[in-house]
């Protein structure tokens, strides 16, 4: 499995590129990518490499020496013997999501998973990774100092115990002492029921499944946060160190990116004020111009007094919303 956002087409490319033609394993892939227009990652891929290259549109059977890549819009989902596209809730404001394709593989092939994830902004492949190293499979990260965007990777280590962090140029060799160690796929670790019943739930979620009904407000402990996208009621997820969000309709942030989405509600809101006092004054000007019009000079007089007052009740607004570090804004991929 290979996650990766910003910064992580090349690093995936060189990755590819050092994969031989036997690759004992299947190689699925998501990277953040826009979800209004068409993906050229597996053409960029199959060039890249020896191994043949799939986008996901359909179920498709799940072969060794083949690399799967998740469309856009789509999450990458993987079952025992197959792997399929599903447009389940965004998770980290992404769909595709690296947390879904970690999380479910780990879900149904335990201890024969190894994730590995790239450059990127935020925190999305963090809980994908915990709960395959939870479940007895293995962890490689890309490491920082190297990576474009070090984000993804800083807040894996921070939040993960990895097996190894690499440059990229290193990545491909150490998969393929791992896959043939005579030891690869054994010794998967058991979770007790409430984590296993949560894990269930969250690959159905993504999995178009019904996040309320399934009973995800059990979950996890309440949260005062609704949720940014729909507004829903939030629970609050524990995995190890790491705090995330799911809310009653299957909608999941990181901690950071729960609190980029909020910095940008707040700046939104702001900008609505300033344009609901700005059409306050578009009409306090009309009527002090047709009451002059009309002859009424002292209500045309009232108009344009409370029009200035509004003026001067925007300005404030306009200077905090463009003063630096005033509204702290998570970066956007």
């Amino acid at each position: 499995m290979v996650g990766g956002s910003a910064g992580a087409l090349e690093p995936l490319r060189e990755l590819v590129a050092h994969l031989p033609a036997d690759f004992p394993a299947a190689l699925l892939v998501v990277i953040h990518c826009p979800p209004d227009l068409p993906s050229y990652l597996p053409q960029i891929l199959q060039s890249a490499g020896s191994l043949p290259v799939s986008a996901v549109q359909q179920p498709a059977a799940l072969e060794s020496g083949h690399i799967y890549v998740a469309p856009p819009n789509r999450h990458l989902l993987v079952g025992r013997d197959e792997v399929r596209p599903s447009r389940g809730p965004r998770e980290n404001r992404s769909r595709p999501s690296v947390d879904v394709l970690f999380r479910s593989a780990a879900y149904t092939h335990r201890a024969s998973v190894i994730g590995v994830l790239l450059s990127g902004m935020l925190g999305d492949g963090t809980s994908g990774l915990w709960t395959i190293k939870r479940l007895g499979g293995q962890a490689i990260v890309q490491h920082p100092e190297e990576a474009l965007y070090p984000s993804m990777p800083l807040s894996a280590l921070q939040e993960v115990a990895v097996d190894t962090i690499l440059p990229v140029r290193d990545i491909a060799g150490d998969l393929l002492t791992r896959l043939g160690a005579p030891n690869f796929g054994q010794g998967a670790a058991e979770m007790d029921e409430h984590e296993w019943r949560r894990l269930q739930l969250e690959v159905s979620i993504a999995d178009e499944g019904n996040a309320f009904a399934g009973g995800i407000l059990t979950g996890g402990d309440p949260s005062p946060f609704t949720c940014p996208e729909c507004h829903g009621t939030m629970v609050k997820i524990q995995e190890g160190r790491t705090l995330r969000f799911r809310c009653h309709t299957g909608h999941a942030y990181s901690a950071p990116a729960l609190l980029g989405e909020l910095h940008r509600a707040a700046e939104a809101n702001l900008w609505t004020t300033v344009r609901g006092m700005e059409e306050q004054v578009m009409l306090l000007d009309h009527l002090a111009k047709h009451a002059a019009e009309a002859g009424q000079l002292h209500t045309a007089e009232l108009y344009r007094s409370e029009a200035a007052a509004v003026r001067r009740r925007i300005e404030p607004l306009r200077r905090l919303l463009w003063q630096d570090g005033a509204l702290p804004v998570q970066p956007v991929e």
